[in-house]
Order: structure tokens, then C-alpha cells, then sequence
């Protein structure tokens, strides 16, 4: 099950980081097709948050095509995304990068620029490369 840790300090809407927890569960197939996600009473409880937030959250979810509220049972998840399961060897390999600039004195925010550079680099080529395409 997931847990979800809310950081009042982010600038990120409360609701929004539930579906970005979500979604990133989803992704790495820690939830799957047919998994309970937390009531909201669960969530309410571990987090101090409004429960009216959470069903936001779970709404948007739903809305998505992602989860699936069954009246009286909870909600639960209709699909999957991506396919980044955390057992990939990628991610040992991301973990061993991630160890390795971290001893080089980087700041988990510093990682967080390089890597988001790296990503908008390595995905503006694709979609360079689409975009030629359709030229």
C-alpha cells in the first residue's frame, strides 16, 4: 500500500502531491491493477490533512481513468502506468549514480537540477526528432 507524505513547504498543492504519489506508485509498480488504495480516514490520519483533499485527489485519480471508487469497498486501481518496475536494473544503476554524486558533495536539490537537465536534454531530442517528422 501506499503512503503518502505530504511537505507543506513545496509549493505544490496537497491534493496534487497525493496524484503525483500516486502516479509514481503506479509507475513503478508498487500499486497495481486491482489495489486498494488508503481510505481517506487512513490518509486524513497519517497526514493531518483535510479529507476533503484527499477525495480531490482520489477524484482527479478517477477522473484520469486510473482508479476506480467502488461505494462502500474504497477505491481501487483500474491501471498501471509506464514501466519503470522498481526491481529494473535501471533503477541499480540510477541508485549507483545517485550514491555516487552524493559522495561528490551534491546536494540532494543539486542532483535533482542535474538529472532534470539531463532528462529535458535527453527528451527534447525525441521530441525534435517527432517533430521532424511530421515535417
Amino acid at each position: 500500500m501506499v503512503e503518502y507524505r505530504i511537505d507543506r513547504r513545496s509549493g505544490v498543492a496537497t491534493y496534487l502531491q497525493i496524484v503525483q504519489q500516486t502516479k509514481q506508485a503506479l509507475r513503478l509498480g508498487l500499486l497495481e491493477p486491482g489495489d486498494q488504495l488508503p481510505t481517506a480516514r487512513e490518509v486524513v490520519e497519517a497526514t493531518a490533512i483535510n479529507p476533503n483533499t484527499v477525495l480531490k485527489a482520489y477524484r482527479e485519480l478517477e477522473r484520469e481513468g486510473l482508479v476506480e471508487a467502488r461505494r462502500g469497498l474504497g477505491t481501487f486501481v483500474r491501471r498501471s502506468l509506464g514501466a519503470a518496475a522498481a526491481g529494473s536494473p535501471l533503477r541499480s544503476e540510477l541508485a549507483a549514480w545517485a550514491a555516487r554524486a552524493r559522495a561528490s558533495g551534491l546536494d540532494r536539490d543539486d542532483v535533482a537540477a542535474l538529472f532534470a537537465s539531463v532528462l529535458d536534454e535527453q527528451f527534447a531530442e525525441k521530441i525534435n526528432e517527432t517533430e521532424g517528422d511530421k515535417a
